[in-house]
Formats: C-alpha cells, structure tokens, sequence
C-alpha cells in the first residue's frame, strides 16, 4: 500500500471511527432517562470549545503558512484554507473522547477513541498541514469543554 495513501488515512480516515464509536457509546451506554441532560452537556461543552478554539485562532496564529506550504510540497492530507492553528480535527476527535469518557463512563471504548486522536494527531503532523503546536493546541482547547462535565459547574449553572 502507497504511504501516502496510508497517512491519508490515519490523518483523516481515523475520524470516522472515532465519531461511530462516539457516536455508539452515547446512543447505547447513556440510560434513556439520563440521555436529555448528557446530550445538553455534549453539546454545550463541544460549543464551548469551539468557540474558544476560533476565538484563540483569530487572535493567536503562531504560523502564516502551514508546513507543507513552507515545504512547497502538496499536503499529505485534508486541510481547511487557514494558518491551521488550533487543529480542527484534534479537537473534534478529542472532544468525542471526553464526551465517551465523561457522559457514556466507557473508560474502554474511552481509550481506544483516545488513541484514535492521538493516531489522527500523529497523521496531521506527518501529512505536514498541521504543526504539532497545531494539534496541541486542537487537544488543549478541547479541554476547555470539560467544565460542562463537572458536577460542581452544573451546580452553580443550575442557579443561575
């Protein structure tokens, strides 16, 4: 098999799998009666962060070109036209990983959707459209969402 092909594929093909495993863990794990409450949290701690990440993107580039723009060579993968920082696809991949860790409690499924990202991460550095600030950062901010699952959070954002 082509290397490029097979960076492609963990690069970009790795999502796919990392949103059905998602996808699956929130569906089949949640009981029916909890599943309103954890889809709001997803969902609010997934904007959340993405909202973060392009506010910080707008404000922060540490790069105008991304690697393989600098490289003068094609890129090895999928990319969206801009400097690249923070990386789209780590922090949807990481955001699903919390939400399987944190909403579904599958610390199995957790962890496989974990190495996943981190495969996606890898790919994104090595197919040279993301530097690996760029997926850091992807991850980091991802993090940002976590407050959403916080039991002391929703306390305090239920008295609000």
């Amino acid at each position: 098999m082509d290397l490029q092909l097979i960076v492609k594929l963990i690069a970009d093909g790795l999502v796919i799998p990392v949103a059905l495993i998602g996808a699956y863990a929130l569906l089949k794990t949640i009981p029916n009666d909890e599943k309103y409450q954890a889809y709001l949290r997803v969902l609010m701690a997934g904007l959340t962060a993405y909202i973060v990440a392009k506010i910080i993107g707008a404000v922060y580039q540490p790069e105008q070109l991304r690697p393989f723009e600098a490289l003068g060579v094609s890129a090895g993968a999928s990319f969206l036209n801009n400097p690249g920082f923070p990386s789209d696809h780590a922090l949807f991949t990481m955001a699903i990983t919390l939400a399987v860790w944190f909403e579904a409690k599958n610390k199995k499924l957790a962890v496989v959707c974990l190495i996943l990202t981190l495969l996606v991460c890898v790919g994104r550095v090595i197919a040279l459209v993301h530097t690996p600030l760029d997926v850091a950062g992807g991850l980091l901010i991802a993090c940002v969402g976590v407050v959403w699952y916080v039991p002391n959070f929703n306390l305090i954002a239920k008295r609000l």
